[in-house]
This record gives C-alpha cells, structure tokens and sequence, in this order.
C-alpha cells in the first residue's frame, strides 16, 4: 500500500472544488459519466488499430446507488488504469488524459475530452472517493485509490477482474438526495440523454396486476445515435419530427428545422427547429440544447448564440465547445464565436432557400415565423441583411410582399408632396376598420403589423428605407396621411370654427388629453374622427415593450388624441347654425368687446416692437397686463355661454360619442347615455 500527497499547488484545492468549480453540484455525474464514456471510447479506438487484441465485451457505463452504504457508483469496462496512470492523472491534476489521448489518436475516435478538474467535481458531494480500476494492458494489476477530500491519498492492490473503472462516491450528509434513484433518474435524462455508449440504471419495470414490477432487464437511459450524428439524407420528415417530439413533448409541431453538419474551419452538428413562436418572447427562451460530443452543457444559450437565435428550439453540438464551467468563458471563447455567427448565415440561407423554393408554403408559415425573423433583423446586423431578401409584409386583404414588391405597388399613389413614400400600417383590423376603408377608398393600400415587435420593427424600416416614412392609419385624417397638392374649401368661417371649438371641448371625457381641432374634409366622411399622433403614440409603445433609456419618458406620458371635426360635414354644419340662432348674438357682443382692446395691445407691443425687455417702459408692461387680463375675462364669459349651448345640444354630445365609440373608447355609463340618447333622437 502506498500513501501520498496529491499534486496540487495548494492544499485548499478541495474547499475550492466543492464550493466554486461548479455553480450546480449535479454536475458531477455528467462529468464521472463523461469520464467512463471516454474510458469506452478509447478502448474501442485501440481495438480498432490492433493495440487491444482481447474480447471488448458489452461496452456500457453502469451507475448504481446503495443507501445502505450511503454509495452512488460510476462503472465502466473501458481501458482502466494502472498504478502509474493513477499517478499522473489522478493525483496530477494538471494534467488530462483525454488531451493526450486525443493528440495520439485524433483521426481514430471521438473522445469527449477537455475535462481538466471533471473528476474531482465528485468531492462536491462526497466526504470520500474510491477509484477501483484494472487497466486493459496484459498482466496489470487491480488498484484501488482511495481521498477523503484531503491532499492525502491512499493507493493499494485489490482482486477485481472485470477490466475498467468503478468509481465509488460515499455520499456526504448534505448531498443525500443524490442517493434517491429519482434524483438520478432526472439528472441521466436531462445530461446523458444521448451519450455515444449505453449508459444504464437499475431494471427496467412494468405494471402488473395493478403494480410496478422490476423486470431482468438493464434500463437503458439514452438514444446513442441521436438525429443530429446521423446523415440528412438518412432520415424522413417524420423523423425529424419525432426527435422533435422527444426533446418538446408539449409542444405544436415544429414549422421546419435545419440539419447542421460542418466539419471546417470547426466541428459542429445539430438540428435546430423553427417553432411556432407566440407573442410571448421570454418564454420561447432557452430550447436549444447545447451539447459537446453528445454530452449535455447547458440549455441557457444566450451570450452563447445570438440573442434572436435563442427563439429557435432544437440541439447544437460541438467538441469544439468546451465543457467548461463558467458560461462567461464560453461566451468570450472564440470558437463559440465562429459557431455563433456561422448558425446565423445557415439560419438566413435555409429560410431564404424556403422562399424561393416554395413561397406559398413561405407565405402560409409567415405568421408563425415573423416575430423570430423580425426580432433577428432588429438585433444582429448580418441576419438583417440577409433577411431583406425574404421578409414579407403582409397586408390588411392578407396579400404578402417583399420589401421591393411593395414599394412598386404603392409608389405611384402614396407618394407625398415632398416625395416621401408613405407607408400606410394598421394594428387591429377591428377596432381601427373606418381609417383602414377611408384610406382603401383613396386608393391606398394598408399594411399589417399587430406583432409584439412591430413597434420597433417599424422605426428600423424608416432607416433602412431611404425617403420613407410608416404612418399608422388612425394617426390622422386621411387627407393629411399623404399629403397632397390640394386643398379642400370650408363651409365654415373662422369665426364659426372659433366658437364651435369651446363647443366642442367642453363635453370631452377628462380621461386623457384632447385638442380639438379643424379640417376641411370631405361630406361624405365622418363629421367628427379621433387620431393619435403617430412619433406619441409609437414611443409609448415602444417604451412598453421595454425601449430603456428616454424611453421610459413617453411611457410615463398620458394618452393624447385629436379630435379632429368636419367643417364640410352637414351634421356640424347643423351645429353651427343651431349655436348662431341659440347663442351667436351674445358671443359676438364680447367680439366687440374685445377688439378695441385688441387694438389698444397692439399698438403698445409695436411701439415697444425693437426694445429689449428692460427698455420697455414699466408704465407699458403693467398696462399690457391690465389688457391681457381682460380679454382673457372677456373669452372665460364668452366661452362659458359657449359651452352653455353644448350641454344642451344632444347633436354635440352624440357626433362625440359616434367617434369614441368608433375608437372603442365609448364604455360603462357613458355608452348606456348614448344607447338611449340614440333612442330618443331616433
């Protein structure tokens, strides 16, 4: 028996390895797992080149637990080690057997590799560890090595003579759970689920006579030749589809998926699914499995791959990726960079190589597949540009188009005065249906855009198109949504409009603010329409889906609307002549109340037109006051007769409503005094 001291530069390398290697400290069986796969792969690379002439035998990794003795065991019947190996790679721990492995037989097997501290993870969980071991070289001897989690090692000759490597964990009294065979029939699924060698644990069972009886039959836990390891051509739809089912068993059926299969400048394989993506991004995150040589790293791939990238679902797989413990270093690693850009043109390639194969099927899945697109071109460069080839826009007939078909069909007729081609966008074919059929009436064509997105998609298309502008149906009267060379006469005066005005603003809801506000539209449209400025309304929106920065600012802000009212309309026409006979003669009383003092302002600010203001004569200020003072009383006394008239007109209070209640913004009490106020004008 011989004791020593493992090779370490510190002798705190335990409390190091059990606090801080790992951030979960389930990691350890992936790793011993890992470890026994590789002890397999080696051993069947040296039997492939004639270095290992005995009987390979069935080739699994077995994991056990004992709670008697308190025991989870790892074992394999792979190449096994000797005394000397032990020596050098076990109590060596700068040193990996798998590199030097790998270096001597590199085009003869795939080995795992690049686990560095990998073994002594075991400690996280264990007060000792046992390596009982007999190498496959003729004439070794069975060794077992035994640590307490100390620098102190123990090694001596034992009778074992199956050939491999048990290693035996006496489970510490904090880590119990680990000898539940549910704990470890979670953590095989979820790690080794499609490992390249059978790994198995305990029986597998089935019900009988009403109970779950044990059969003689080794439970095998993974798929050894998953989809992604196989050739394309090799495998059906409906096997993509199944895989697909195994890794998402609650999910819809994918949409269409990638096979990756790269070998230079770096190994990479995959298949990665196109989901059916809801308008909830976050939780169509973290579905794509990140895997080195089939051994499962992590489903939290963001940093890893880009950001748009994490909405796909599916599988990666790299040796090039290492099994490392922090996310950090994988994220700053410049193969997982090259990987990361290198998805991104297969996704863009595949998705282009769809639309021209089969755009109908394009156009039908587009729904599905906008969100993740429009998401790809808002945040990562490359895609975008690879994107403008195949992304469609879709109109309110449900008609799609590319970005160039698009604009021959509407540059024609939604060219503006200043040459801006304006593109015309509802959100909800419903509520917003009377801007959508006035602009359709113009010969206008309307998009669609409803996504959770589109907010922002519609800010990165008036950059990347030149001399465009997107302007939402409903943000104005539909005249001045395109505007023209042509101007439209009022049936109103000026002074009409200025009393209607008060008229008007007196029965508006307190809800949010309204401006009231002219123009000369045509008969036959509404005679009161509401409108939400298009930059307000789209940063608010904006500023919702979590713009950051002086985005908050307008989210903060209330609602603003315009109510826009018709002079041309004859209901308003109707308005204003009721306002005259009712209370026309005393507005313009105060009209001519109000001029000469006008007049009197007047000539005192052009006296003191071309003086700064401290040259002005403090006589003139405080007489300017005086006169602001009373036209401002004047206007309250006139405005009040004004609003007077509204309350009694159900004309005024009724063309309001119609417009709110076109808007959806007609409810509770005030839609039940419409219904009946509609009631009773009928």
């Amino acid at each position: 028996m011989k004791n020593g001291k493992i090779g370490v530069t510190t002798e705190n390398i335990f409390p190091i390895i059990k606090k801080f290697l790992y951030s979960d400290h389930e990691i350890f069986l992936r790793e011993l797992i890992s470890n026994a796969i590789d002890a397999t792969q080696k051993l069947k690379a040296l039997s492939s080149v004639g270095e290992f002439k005995g009987e390979l035998g069935e080739l699994k990794v077995k994991v056990s637990i004992d709670k008697d003795k308190g025991t989870l065991t790892v074992s394999d019947s792979g190449i096994g080690m000797s005394a000397d190996e032990i020596e050098k790679y076990i109590n060596q721990i700068a040193f990996s057997g798998a590199e030097e492995f790998l270096e001597k037989y590199k085009d003869k097997t795939s080995i795992i590799g690049h686990f560095g501290l990998g073994f002594y993870s075991s400690f996280m969980v264990s007060e000792k560890v046992e390596i009982r071991t007999l190498s496959h070289k003729e004439g070794a001897n069975a060794v077992k090595w035994s640590c307490d989690g100390t620098p102190e090692y123990s090694i001596e000759d034992i009778d074992k003579t199956e050939r491999g490597t048990d290693i035996v964990l006496y489970i510490d009294d904090e880590s119990k759970e680990f000898l539940e065979e549910s704990k470890i029939n979670e953590l095989l699924n979820k790690y080794c689920k499609f490992l390249p060698v059978e790994v198995v644990f305990g029986k597998e069972k089935e019900w009988k006579d009403g109970k779950e009886v044990e059969l003689d039959k080794d439970k095998v836990i993974n798929d050894t030749n998953p989809i992604w390891v196989r050739k394309p051509s090799d495998l059906t739809d409906e096997d993509y589809k199944t895989f697909y089912r195994t890794l998402y068993p609650m999910s819809d059926e994918p949409l269409f998926w990638i096979h990756l299969n790269v070998d230079y400048p770096f190994n990479l394989t995959g298949v990665l699914y196109f989901p059916k993506i809801k308008n909830n991004i976050e939780v169509q995150k973290n579905k794509i499995q990140l895997f080195c040589n089939q051994v499962f790293v992590t489903d939290s791939v963001e940093g890893i791959v880009p950001e748009f990238l994490t909405l796909l679902h599916g599988v990666i797989d790299s040796p090039d990726i290492p099994l490392n413990v922090s996310r950090s270093y994988l994220q700053s690693d410049s193969n997982v960079k090259k990987i990361s850009n290198h998805i991104t043109k297969k996704v863009a390639d595949r998705l282009f190589e769809i639309f021209k194969e089969d755009r109908k099927q394009f156009e039908e899945k587009w729904d599905d597949l906008s969100l993740f697109i429009k998401y790809g071109m808002l945040s990562e460069k490359k895609f975008n540009e690879r994107a403008t080839k195949f992304t469609l826009l879709k109109n309110t007939d449900s008609k799609y188009f590319t970005f160039e078909e698009y604009q021959t069909l509407i540059k024609e007729n939604q060219t503006d005065k200043n040459n801006t081609l304006i593109y015309l966008y509802a959100t909800d074919i419903e509520e917003q249906f009377t801007y959508i059929e006035a602009a359709k009436n113009k010969g206008y064509d309307v998009l669609m855009l409803d996504g959770h997105l589109d907010s922002h998609f519609v800010n990165h298309l008036e950059q990347e198109f030149k001399e465009s502008r997107f302007v939402r149906v409903d943000s104005d009267i539909v005249d001045k949504l395109i505007e023209k060379d042509v101007v439209t006469e009022s049936l109103l005066s000026d002074d009409q409009k200025r009393y209607l005005k008060p008229v008007f603003e007196a029965i508006l809801p307190e809800n949010a603010n309204y401006s009231v506000a002219f123009e000369n539209l045509s008969e036959t449209d509404a005679p009161v329409l509401i409108t939400q400025a298009e930059f307000m309304r789209r940063m608010k929106e904006m500023a919702a889906m979590g713009g950051g920065g002086g985005m908050n600012f307008y989210g903060e802000m209330p609602d603003s609307y315009n109510i826009v009212v018709n002079t041309n309309h004859p209901l308003v026409s109707r308005i204003a002549t009721d306002l005259d006979k009712s209370a026309g003669e005393e507005a313009k009383k105060y009209d001519d109340k109000i001029k000469p003092i006008e007049a009197t302002k007047s000539d005192i600010e052009s006296i003191n037109k071309d003086k700064k203001d401290d040259e002005i004569p403090q006589v003139d200020k405080d007489r300017l006051s005086e006169l602001n003072g009373k036209i401002d009383e004047l206007k309250q006394k006139q405005d009040g007769i004004l609003k007077d008239f509204s309350k009694d007109s159900k004309l005024v209070k009724q063309v309001i409503d119609l417009a709110l209640l076109s808007n959806n913004m007609l409810k509770g009490e005030e839609l039940n005094k419409f219904i009946k106020r509609s009631i009773d004008l009928i």
